[in-house]
């Protein structure tokens, strides 16, 4: 029985090694770091934290998702695989999120690239999950793009 503890707690039955897991956890909380950093250095409600927790939760529920199929056997008889679900779940649960952080104020709608930051934050965070780090990587360096130079912009011709 004690053999059983120690080898659940040291990452037994897991379909990958501790370490990628550690490792796309950890890449996913990073990479939704950048995002957070630019939300918090400019003031917005949705900043560091949240950032990488919707990146860090999304890429363990995509490890524990592709766990589950390697438990019960992804053969025909014992398991339907729709990879779609996992996204659609994971959309859901930040659109959540995301819509808490948009705010009618005087005539303007305020928040909306918050939102928008959170729901690519889940993406960055299924797409490590899954080890696919050339998707993450270029999705969290064209999101940083897009938020820093066009949010500048964006201020400029508001000014």
């Amino acid at each position: 029985m004690l053999q059983e503890i120690t080898g659940d707690l040291t990452g037994g039955g897991l379909v990958l090694p501790f370490s990628v897991i550690a490792l796309r956890l950890a890449g996913a909380a990073l990479l939704c770091a950048l995002l957070g950093i630019e939300r918090q250095m400019t003031g917005h409600a949705a900043g560091l934290r949240t950032h990488m927790l919707i990146g860090l939760a999304a890429a363990v529920y995509t490890l524990v998702t592709l766990n589950l199929i390697a438990m019960h056997g992804a053969g025909p008889d014992t398991i339907r695989l729709d990879p779609i679900r996992l996204v659609e779940a994971t959309t859901a649960g930040v659109a959540f999120l995301a819509a808490g952080t948009i705010i009618m104020s005087r005539g303007t709608v305020k928040g909306l690239p918050s939102g928008a930051l959170m729901w690519v934050a889940a993406a960055i965070g299924l797409s490590a999950g899954l080890g696919l780090w050339s998707i993450a990587l270029l999705t969290a360096a064209l999101a940083l793009v897009i938020s820093l130079v066009l949010g500048a912009i964006t201020r400029q011709l508001e000014d």
